[in-house]
């Protein structure tokens, strides 16, 4: 399907909305000289090796359009809380979640809390599953940031003595347009809590909430190509160079990505070449433990090499498309 078909109403359900799949695949045979193939395989038969090399091209439906809740809670000092329902279990949520406040309100991430997994903090959350958390949890936490903005822009007019259509906000601070006469979040968040600072009749604190109702799904995509050496002797199998170019839409950061690729692939390969569960005669299970069951181990790969094809979704406003089983 080419770039230029999108959005592309497919023979099933569901509809691309945007993606490069020809760039998919032409970027990582480059990348992995799949024309040098052949001259790689004849010196591996002189060393008693079978070598092989496979392709994939693959197109996932993530997000499953369910509700996610985000909350930002500034306290008297200025300090934010951000409150998710989606469980950070390794993924680096944090870390995203922080990035992308930091970025639309201006905040430096270590005066940001993170909060999750525990429902007597959290009002509500659908979880982690179905690569959904930065699409839907995401897309949540810019809605509540727009609801901060909106009310720091009245409490700052008030505190500028400004007509609030004349202040804007920009890189943390409220400024009444064409002047230097500015203020920024942290002090408008500590005068909320002061009442005689507040305009006539507004509550107290600064506190904003929203749900997202999941939206569209995404569609990550991308192109795996696989060399593998096999010991003519023994059979063992050894993977040997593994490039990978995906799309998964904007990066909110390319290195958290890159740990989802990692895993990913690491679990695929694990599925595809050593897991296995055993029972006895007798139905007792024999690999009950990682003792005896085949847990894939850093010694098992070889170096990823990965690229990406970065073609942001159309589907909500961050851009993003799920990473987390992409790799798999």
């Amino acid at each position: 399907i080419p770039a230029n078909a999108m959005p592309y109403q497919t023979a099933l359900v569901y509809t691309y909305d945007c993606g490069d799949f020809g760039r998919n695949l032409e970027d990582c045979l480059a990348q992995a000289d799949y024309r040098g193939f052949a001259a790689r395989r004849a010196e591996s038969a002189k060393r008693g090796k079978l070598r092989g090399i496979g392709m994939s091209s693959t197109v996932a439906s993530t997000n499953v359009g369910l509700i996610e809740r985000a909350e930002l809670r500034f306290d008297p000092t200025g300090t934010l809380t951000i409150a998710m329902g989606t469980q950070d279990h390794g993924q680096g949520h944090a870390t995203a979640f922080r990035q992308i406040i930091a970025d639309k309100l201006g905040i430096a991430p270590e005066r940001v809390r993170y909060q999750h997994g525990d429902t007597d903090q959290v009002a509500a959350g659908t979880g982690t599953f179905g690569s959904r958390s930065m699409v839907a949890g995401g897309t949540a936490l810019l809605a509540a940031a727009d609801k901060i903005i909106a009310k720091g822009k009245a409490l700052a007019a008030h505190a500028l003595e400004a007509d609030e259509h004349d202040v804007v906000f920009e890189r943390g601070k409220f400024v009444v347009a064409g002047t230097d006469n500015a203020i920024d979040i942290h002090a408008v968040a500590e005068r909320s809590f002061a009442p005689k600072s507040l305009p006539q009749g507004m509550e107290p604190g600064l506190f904003e909430s929203a749900t997202f109702d999941g939206g569209q799904r995404t569609f990550p995509n991308g192109c795996h190509v696989v060399e593998v050496e096999i010991d003519q002797d023994t059979g063992a199998v050894a993977i040997v160079r593994y490039n990978a170019v995906e799309d998964v839409g904007h990066m909110i950061n390319p290195l958290l990505v890159a740990g989802q690729l990692h895993g990913g692939i690491a679990q695929g390969v694990g599925q595809a070449l050593m897991e296995n569960i055993v029972y006895d005669a007798a139905g007792q299970l024999v690999s009950g433990s990682f003792m005896d069951y085949a847990m894939p181990r850093a010694d098992n790969f070889c170096d990823f090499r990965l690229g990406e094809n970065e073609v942001p979704a159309t589907t909500n406003p961050l851009g993003v498309k799920g990473a987390g089983e992409a790799g798999t």
